[in-house]
């Protein structure tokens, strides 16, 4: 079946339900297809130790070895995940594929991450060191310090004893499970 509309203001209400249903097949891969994104941060982009794939699964490895929640693991394995696409604004790539699914903690730290992560390198380029002190006021201003520090300036030895991705599948299924309440649908008129 396909919809008899070109113009979505034409569209029936039982159309727009079945294209939902569609949509819910669909998305019902989601975590393969989010999974497959991440796996193309697996090429040697050059200079590092490691290369960005495996910089995410040992992210991943060490907030899993610091006994974080399940969803900052699944966070600091997807942190990156914008960097194909989204070389400049990575961090918020990454947090809108995660928004409706972890906490606007979880959502904040990993939008913000690159700002922070600047205070590693930015004095070194000719840039402000300190540029997330902006943040200083903010909650969760030290849990983005703390997510930095420990799991991602540090993810890059190419002797750290990292898991590999099947280890973290099942955390980033269960994650993706959670849908916020946010996702759901309203196909009343307003």
């Amino acid at each position: 079946m396909q919809v008899n509309w070109i113009r979505m203001e034409e569209g029936t209400k039982e159309e727009f339900a079945y294209l939902m249903k569609l949509e819910e097949e669909f998305n019902a891969d989601l975590v393969g297809r989010v999974l497959a994104h991440l796996k193309m941060l697996d090429v040697d982009w050059g200079g590092y130790a490691i290369n960005r794939y495996q910089h995410c699964l040992q992210s991943a490895t060490r907030a899993y070895n610091d006994e974080a929640e399940e969803e900052m693991v699944v966070a600091a394995l997807l942190h990156d995940i914008g960097d194909i696409v989204a070389p400049y604004n990575h961090g918020e790539l990454a947090a809108a594929i995660l928004k409706p699914f972890v906490s606007e903690r979880t959502h904040w730290i990993v939008a913000n991450h690159c700002v922070f992560q600047g205070y590693y390198y930015n004095h070194y380029l000719g840039g402000d060191r300190h540029a997330r002190d902006r943040f200083k006021d903010h909650p969760w201003y030290e849990d983005c310090v703390y997510f930095c520090h420990t799991y991602d300036q540090c993810a890059f030895d190419p002797d750290y004893d990292t898991k590999p991705l099947e280890f973290f599948e099942p955390m980033v299924r269960r994650v993706f499970e959670g849908k916020s309440e946010h996702l759901e649908l309203n196909l009343e008129p307003a």
